[in-house]
């Protein structure tokens, strides 16, 4: 065996605009989805120790396998109470708020460039406004059958009203339209103005990053970001940059993972000057290697994509993208079922694989190899790994035996 196996990492993870799950809820999907990661790979897991924070919520993870045996520092990071904020405001303000978020990013051009980077994204971002105007217009029309029948325009104002109310009751809370809008309000502000609460948090995380990467005896520190939390990744990296612009070239090797990434969704936007700037800083940074994976059944991301040429950004120290197959790390029953919900389909950058994957969560944050090796491995770990859960003697484990490519499919 070639190279040196990771045996400690620190990792910070940062999950996407997800309303309905909490740490605790976050922690306990972790542990049955670590179970599925243990039986696929033949390893073994334990997921014990809670030391939450108003910024984050931390538990460690030991994984062990014949020969190794890992100790994983998890960090997740946690802003449920900005989205919480978001949905706490009146139903009437988050449409109308929402409204305007949808003119902007359809006058500023943002959704004509979401259709010419992928096509799949423009539809996601189409769907709850057009879905919402559907309803309204079914709302409209309750009003109007009424005047017909009844020849009243108070009954048919009524109607109207009363389809309106039934839409705010019903297909409003069933096809989480709220969070869906509450999405694109905060993506809008984000890139107007940031968020005051997000930012004072980042500040603090990327002080705690900076001193780990000076003091922690990690292999490796992994900042994890998924969906819109890779924006927030990226964010979090530059801030620690501007503390310690060594980060990552001294002690501990830091890697940047962006998985299901909506990066795109906000660096597409003219007026996201600012974030195209952080990208830039966090990509050019000598100490920072940057992995970038993409799926084709999912919607939610933008596939087949390469993010600083997409941003109009150098291409001399880009991502290195994955382009990685969902249906191969599940089994077939279970595909079929979910294939067609794109939200559990996102969420499988974050879930345990039923099969060997060149992608797997769970090898990534926990496993012996270095997750940028991973990244540059043509097949992930899958050749690293024996069946018995054991290191393959021989296998490239460090990552400078390693050749990497801006796009690599698997």
């Amino acid at each position: 065996m070639s190279g040196k196996p990771v045996t400690k990492r620190l990792v910070f993870h940062i999950g996407g605009y997800d309303p309905i799950t909490s740490q605790v809820s976050a922690r306990r999907r972790f542990v049955r989805e670590i179970a599925r990661f243990q039986r696929a790979w033949s390893v073994k897991a334990v997921v014990d120790g809670s030391h939450d924070t108003a910024d984050r919520a931390r538990w460690n993870v030991t994984t062990t396998g014949p020969g190794w045996l890992v100790e994983t520092d998890y960090r997740l990071v946690r802003w449920l109470d900005v989205i919480e904020g978001f949905g706490r405001r009146s139903i009437g303000s988050r449409i109308f708020v929402g409204v305007l978020a949808f003119l902007d990013f359809v006058s500023s051009g943002t959704l004509w460039r979401y259709l010419l980077t992928n096509w799949r994204y423009a539809l996601f971002f189409l769907y709850p406004w057009v879905t919402f105007g559907l309803l309204i217009a079914a709302a409209f029309l309750i009003g109007v059958f009424a005047f017909k029948i009844t020849g009243s325009i108070p009954i048919a104002a009524g109607g109207g009203l009363f389809g309106g109310a039934a839409v705010l009751a019903g297909p409003w809370r069933w096809l989480h339209l709220g969070n869906l809008f509450d999405d694109w309000i905060f993506s809008r502000e984000y890139i107007q103005r940031g968020n005051s609460e997000i930012e004072q948090r980042l500040d603090r995380l990327a002080a705690e990053l900076v001193a780990a990467a000076s003091s922690s005896a990690a292999d490796e520190i992994l900042v994890i970001g998924h969906s819109l939390g890779a924006v927030l990744a990226v964010d979090l990296l530059d801030r620690a940059l501007k503390l310690e612009p060594a980060l990552g070239q001294n002690k501990v090797p830091v890697t940047f993972l962006s998985v299901g990434s909506s990066i795109l969704k906000i660096g597409l936007h003219p007026k996201a000057i600012r974030f195209r700037m952080t990208v830039e800083r966090v990509a050019k940074s000598r100490g920072i290697f940057w992995g970038d994976y993409q799926a084709l059944i999912d919607p939610l991301n933008f596939y087949k994509s390469r993010p600083m040429a997409e941003m109009g950004l150098s291409t001399e120290n880009e991502a290195t993208v994955r382009v990685v197959r969902l249906s191969r790390m599940l089994d077939d029953d279970i595909y079929r079922r979910i294939r067609f919900n794109f939200f559990r389909v996102h969420c499988q950058f974050v879930s345990g694989n039923d099969r060997r994957s060149s992608y797997d969560y769970f090898m990534l944050t926990c496993g012996p190899v270095s997750a940028k090796a991973q990244t540059l491995a043509p097949d992930g770990a899958l050749s690293m790994i024996a069946d018995d859960g054991g290191l393959i003697a021989g296998a490239p484990l460090s990552d400078s035996e390693l050749l990497g490519s801006p796009v690599v499919a698997a």
